[in-house]
């Protein structure tokens, strides 16, 4: 049945099996991508090739309405070297921007790399992200990589994500509607159970289109089990992402599959904040950084696109592959604020993909604005889900003065990073209620910012619960544990050093808590040992002191081995309820919480 509009059909990939030993066919061509923002079509190419639409996108999140504060806008560059703050996203504008992109484009194949779910504000994460699905099957999402939020509720129900059915607890939420799951292949290939050795979901698929064929291999981060909760990841094995893609990538080769796609839900760190700013100036990846370029470099140069995420950045770049060539690394920020559009130009009598300096891969990101029609299928989706989630969603429990920032405010302190770590303290600090001397917060946890205009009909400076939900959704117990002076400071060594040297992960902290982070030395000695203190005093090494933090960084979580030598724990109200309770405890309509300075760790440049 050949591909629509609105939904092509992906054709079932054969069942994995043993890699292959033989060697997989090199590619001697040679491919040159434009600046972001250049023009995705050309007016010719070979004899007997026929362009194919790549339309992609990562990390969505669950963002089905247009997310609020930083979260939704993206950065342009101007001409004259200036910048414009664009605001972005929802999946009205997604949906409608795929579809006129698809436009005039008879061969068309739309993919993400991961992360889809979870994480995601209340509208999605109420329902287990089951809206999520629902608006992707609409919108015509093809195929998609599992990323490390697809494990945040386990296994299970990530299988249920793809197979459908109700919720095991909650069971189905609409009268006489059972979830159908998704209408696309979640793919995971380096994700593996370890009784039986074969990969969780289907490694690799097939698009196929009047007698063109790709091949697309998904994979997600391997470092994923250090970064979720252990019971998501609890008997499995994530194993390499260039070793895995190059097994499938020999296996689809021998099946005559010779055009190939690796959806890696792993990414790097552009120069430029700017979606369109050019990554290969001055030279080719001269502008990334990050895991995503070393992995580039060694996947086989039989994939022809690598197209990544999980780092929420935006870039069309170009990296050599191993035999030396050109070939394109793409990714589409985050929550549906970007699409990006790549045409691959294949060749019918070598069904591969062409590479020439001519005729290459040619990637461009393109805004998802919010001044374009709306998809009226997506309002009425939208509209159907709220109506379910109102009575929870619409509560006020709280009010601010102005925008409390989190993961918008791109500095290693947060002003909302204080509030949540302050609101942890409150929940926990009394002695019968765990009696936590201080607390502290995984900046990977925080999702959002706190907006002070109204994102519904609320009023200005009111937070509402799934505002509130929106930055805190992964509903983490909060622990509160002994850790000795020096197991604390061995902890905030290891925001700065081991596995977080090169991509620092600066915890937020509460009040009372105070130290130096100086950025111009390296390592652990980023840290001023003898500049931290509490409430004034130096922290002794001896001393043991009551640590309130959530689950997950309890456990050892984002490279915090320290902190899972905590002993004497005891289990407090979940993050979120903290994070209510204390905007409600610390705020009213007359007497708006205001934003704090975030002044409690000085950082040296």
């Amino acid at each position: 049945m050949p591909p629509t509009p609105q939904r092509r059909r992906l054709a079932r990939g054969l069942a994995a099996g043993a890699a292959v030993l033989a060697t997989a066919a090199g590619v001697t061509l040679t491919t040159t991508a434009p600046p972001a923002g250049a023009d995705s079509g050309r007016a010719h190419h070979p004899a007997g090739t026929v362009d194919v639409q790549l339309l992609s996108f990562n990390d969505f999140h669950g963002n089905l309405e247009p997310p609020q504060g930083s979260s939704g806008t993206v950065e342009e560059l101007q001409a004259d070297g200036t910048k414009k703050t664009v605001p972005a996203g929802g999946v009205e504008y997604l949906a409608q921007s795929l579809r006129t992109a698809r436009k005039g484009h008879p061969y068309s194949v739309t993919a993400a790399a991961g992360d889809m779910i979870g994480a995601s504000p209340l509208l999605s994460g109420l329902f287990h992200d089951e809206p999520t699905i629902e608006a992707m099957n609409k919108l015509g999402l093809d195929v998609t990589s599992v990323g490390n939020h697809e494990f945040d509720e386990g296994r299970t129900e990530l299988t249920r994500m793809q197979r459908g059915g109700c919720h095991p607890k909650d069971g189905c939420y609409e009268k006489g509607k059972t979830f159908k799951g998704a209408d696309f292949p979640y793919l995971a290939a380096n994700v593996t159970d370890d009784r039986t050795g074969k990969p969780i979901l289907k490694p690799y698929t097939v698009w196929q289109h009047k007698g063109v064929k790709i091949g697309f291999i998904g994979v997600t981060l391997k470092g994923t089990p250090d970064i979720v909760n252990a019971d998501g990841v609890k008997g499995l094995t994530f194993h390499g992402e260039v070793e895995t893609i190059n097994k499938y990538a020999k296996i689809l080769d021998r099946q005559g599959v010779k055009a190939i796609v690796a959806l890696i839900h792993e990414g790097g760190l552009p120069a430029s904040t700017s979606y369109n700013a050019n990554c290969d100036s001055p030279g080719p990846g001269a502008g990334i950084s990050g895991p995503i370029v070393d992995i580039a470099k060694h996947v086989s140069p039989t994939v022809d696109a690598l197209v990544t995420g999980h780092t929420h950045q935006s870039y069309t770049c170009t990296i050599p592959d191993p035999a030396g060539h050109p070939r394109t690394v793409t990714s589409a920020a985050s929550y549906g604020r970007l699409y990006t559009d790549t045409t691959l130009t294949y060749d019918r009598r070598t069904h591969d993909i062409v590479r020439t300096a001519v005729h290459g891969p040619h990637a461009a990101n393109h805004v998802v604005d919010r001044t374009q029609p709306k998809a009226a299928d997506m309002t009425s989706l939208i509209a159907r889900w709220n109506k379910l989630a109102a009575p929870v969603a619409d509560k006020p429990v709280g009010y601010i003065s102005a925008d409390i920032n989190g993961r918008g405010a791109g500095t290693p302190e947060e002003p909302l990073g204080d509030v949540i770590a302050d609101a942890q303290l409150a929940a926990t600090q009394d002695t019968g209620k765990g009696g936590a001397q201080l607390a502290l917060m995984n900046p990977g946890g925080i999702r959002s910012d706190l907006a002070y205009k109204a994102s519904g009909t609320e009023g200005d400076g009111v937070v509402t619960y799934a505002e509130a939900f929106t930055v805190q959704p992964f509903t983490n117990m909060t622990n509160v544990v002994d850790l000795t002076g020096a197991q604390l400071l061995t902890a905030l060594q290891q925001q700065v050093s081991g596995p977080n040297e090169a991509s620092p992960k600066i915890l937020q902290i509460s009040r009372g808590l105070t130290y130096t982070l100086d950025m111009t030395k390296t390592g652990a000695a980023r840290v001023v040992a003898d500049s931290v203190k509490l409430d004034g005093a130096a922290l002794d090494p001896a001393k043991t002191y009551r640590v309130a933090m959530n689950e997950f960084l309890a456990g050892g979580g984002d490279g915090f081995p320290a902190l899972k030598q905590g002993t004497n724990k005891y289990v407090g109200p979940s993050d979120l309820d903290a994070l209510t309770a204390y905007l409600t405890a610390h705020s009213s309509p007359s007497s708006p919480l205001s934003p704090p300075k975030a002044d409690r760790i000085t950082v040296v440049k």
